[in-house]
């Protein structure tokens, strides 16, 4: 099955050939998910929607690639800004996820990271649990470890 431009959040269009593994956004606004800073996080984008401006970062994980998407929008329509980036598979170290506790032990808040030569990559998940950055994680390596093989 080709997912096509219109199913993905991100906007981002597959190759004729490609399936998409997952799409995970990353949550931008919230520091924690406590559920204060839940609140303040919302706060601020309603704020922030309502002057105009939207932003909005994506790691994508197909079976042949995988691809960070960030989007900038301003004054509602104008693309300030668009970063797609390719990650190459020879260039990752490392792939996991680290688990951090907020309000104590009660708000755990799941990250994707990865490693690379020239730089990494930590994007917060939105709503995720322990099983949710395990899948993350291990589809991202499955990727990594199929093409640069």
């Amino acid at each position: 099955m080709v997912t096509t431009m219109a199913q993905l959040k991100s906007g981002f269009k597959l190759a004729e050939d490609e399936e998409l593994v997952m799409e995970l956004e990353a949550e931008l606004w919230a520091t924690s998910t406590n559920p204060i800073a839940k609140m303040i996080g919302e706060f601020w984008r309603i704020i922030a929607k309502i002057l105009g401006f939207k932003m909005h970062s994506f790691i994508i994980v197909t079976n042949k690639r995988v691809v960070e998407v960030s989007d900038r929008v301003a004054l509602y329509v104008f693309k300030t800004g668009r970063h797609v980036k390719y990650v190459v598979p020879n260039s990752v170290k490392e792939i996991g996820y680290v688990r951090k506790s907020t309000c104590w032990v009660f708000c755990p808040t799941y990250y994707l990271y990865y490693d690379a030569h020239t730089q990494s990559t930590l994007i917060q998940m939105k709503d995720a649990d322990e099983a949710a950055a395990l899948k993350a994680s291990n589809a991202f390596y499955a990727v990594i470890a199929k093409t640069s093989v």
